[in-house]
């Protein structure tokens, strides 16, 4: 007895690999076409689902909103909250040397060194720093163990992609401030799972910005209005002093990987397509 797959209109399928650290298994439709269908098939289906279910209840469980990504951050972060809190202060640091400004009356021959090593330095260094950053949060909502050291870990294999993707995102976002801001905003709200998914799913540059774009249609606003909701929360972080603004840091950073990993379960769950299996007599 030899079995067949089929899928819509009579092609093959295979379901597609998992991009995320949640696995996805073959859900076999429980009706079975032919003559020599057995019971056995539908108990392993039924352990199938079971698994699943297992597989993915904590992380299937937020809700694909902005509420539900800031609720979902708020009950996770405080698993990792050291590890997570030395990680902002470690980018803070090393972004500083980028957004540090001098006043001055006139121009010196010593800022053009400064200024250089600056651009150098914000372009160079703090992306891959601020992708493996967003990369940890992702990982922290998933529950899943990492290092402060891994932190750096662009600089061993991605780096090259890293700085690319970031310069590209750069330019994107900057011509459509030019273009009367508006444009800049709508493109860095769907540009803005740019980093989780070169870190995560590994893609190419142009992938990544493509794939982003793509995850985030009908998500444009969420993003903007939890880009609205983080600057109060860092208003709120500031009145509490320092405390606070660790704290709302980390939330925000948290939620929007929530929201990445939302976003990214419905597009799984969406993906898997019903098998039927035939067995020829």
């Amino acid at each position: 007895m030899v079995p067949y797959y089929f899928g819509i209109g009579g092609a093959i399928y295979k379901t597609p690999e998992p991009v995320s650290h949640t696995k996805v298994v073959n859900i076999q439709s429980p009706t079975k076409v032919g003559r020599n269908s057995d019971a056995g098939s539908i108990s392993s289906t039924q352990q199938n689902k079971k698994t699943l279910k297992m597989k993915t209840k904590e992380v299937y469980t937020i809700t694909l909103s902005i509420g539900g990504s800031f609720s979902f951050a708020w009950s996770k972060m405080f698993n990792q909250f050291v590890y997570l809190l030395v990680i902002i202060i470690i980018t803070g640091l090393i972004q500083g040397p980028a957004q540090t400004t001098y006043k001055a009356d006139s121009f010196h021959f010593w800022m053009i060194p400064v200024i250089t090593f600056g651009l150098i330095w914000g372009f160079l260094v703090v992306p891959v720093i601020k992708y493996g950053e967003k990369y940890l949060f992702l990982k922290a909502m998933r529950e899943e163990e990492f290092e402060i050291r891994d932190l750096f870990n662009g600089f061993l294999g991605m780096y090259g992609n890293i700085i690319l993707t970031n310069l590209i995102v750069f330019a994107l976002v900057v011509f459509g401030f030019i273009m009367l801001i508006i444009p800049g905003i709508i493109l860095a709200c769907r540009l803005a799972f740019v980093p989780y998914i070169l870190m995560d799913q590994k893609l190419e540059p142009m992938q990544a910005v493509e794939k982003s774009w793509q995850m985030t249609r009908g998500h444009g606003w969420e993003i903007f209005f939890m880009a609205i909701i983080s600057f109060f929360l860092i208003i709120g972080g500031l009145i509490c002093l320092i405390a606070g603004v660790f704290i709302s840091i980390m939330w925000i950073h948290s939620a929007f990987a929530a929201l990445y990993q939302a976003v990214l379960n419905q597009d799984l769950r969406n993906s898997i397509l019903p098998i039927l299996e035939v067995h020829e007599g």
